[in-house]
């Protein structure tokens, strides 16, 4: 499988790297396209990044992250939304396929789940118009459902694609499998974005069994339970070809060695498990 289809999403490496000694290990591995956090560009400034990005010929795959929509009132509201405006500019500058969003959970101490979508659903709705015009679609990214109360109350792709199909053509989906392999409509919801036309991203890594840490325990590709291969050819079938983009959160492992050694395994486990 050629590296040409792998991007690295830089929190991967964080625990080695910032944005620019990530970028020149990637291509040290012979990897060119990358997906980078806000914080990451924020930290080496957006026109240096966009300069390396350019400088390197590079394909960033997306900009993580928007989205965090709910808030407790109005103004908490627009502030979320000025943000993902934001956002929106620094993916332009740097030439992302997608602006990739985490839409947020439950605001304070609301219980209202039906009600966070709806600010959801009404918070990209308001962005929309500005990602159009500035070229960048909007990618939806539905986390597992342990996420919907603190991080995300979209959990299924199906979730994200309603909100798709009441936005038009700007707003799809990335498709992680850490949070959709467990979902039984998997086949089926991947089917209807490859209709729809609204798959913009592939996110791989491994779940791993025991799971220590919600968030920060995901594992390397072929360490944990989920069948990459066959996500995979679903989303091919359903006519996304683009990179499969690697995104690890690991405290206590990967984001604990060098920086080369983690690139060295994702491009080998790329290889031989995706």
């Amino acid at each position: 499988m050629s590296k040409g289809q792998l991007s690295m999403n830089l929190a991967t490496t964080r625990g080695a790297w910032g944005f620019a000694d990530a970028v020149d290990g990637c291509l040290r591995h012979g990897i060119t396209a990358i997906s980078p956090w806000r914080d990451q560009v924020a930290a080496i400034g957006l026109d240096e990044a966009a300069r390396i990005v350019k400088a390197n010929n590079l394909r960033v795959t997306g900009l993580c992250r928007g989205g965090m929509f709910p808030g407790v009132d109005a103004a908490d509201r627009q502030k979320r939304i000025d943000d993902n405006l934001r956002a929106v500019d620094e993916a332009a500058a740097l030439g992302a396929d997608c602006l990739v969003l985490v839409v947020g959970g439950l605001p304070g101490s609301s219980k209202d789940i039906v009600e966070a979508r709806k600010m959801v659903a009404d918070g990209i709705a308001a962005i929309v118009p500005h990602a159009r015009a500035a070229g960048i679609p909007i990618a939806i990214e539905p986390l597992h459902p342990m996420y919907a109360a603190d991080r995300a109350c979209v959990n299924t792709i199906d979730q994200a694609l309603d909100i798709c199909e009441t936005l038009g053509e700007t707003v799809g989906v990335a498709i992680d499998v850490y949070h959709v392999w467990w979902d039984p409509n998997l086949a089926a919801a991947i089917a209807r974005a490859g209709r729809m036309k609204r798959i913009f991203a592939h996110h791989i890594c491994d779940w791993l069994v025991p799971t220590r840490d919600m968030l920060n325990d995901r594992g390397m590709m072929g360490d944990g339970v989920i069948d990459l291969k066959a996500i995979r050819a679903m989303i091919e079938a359903a006519g996304y070809h683009g990179p499969q983009e690697v995104e690890i959160f690991s405290t206590e492992n990967w984001w604990k060695r060098p920086g080369d050694e983690v690139v060295r395994t994702c491009v080998e486990r790329f290889e031989a498990v995706c």
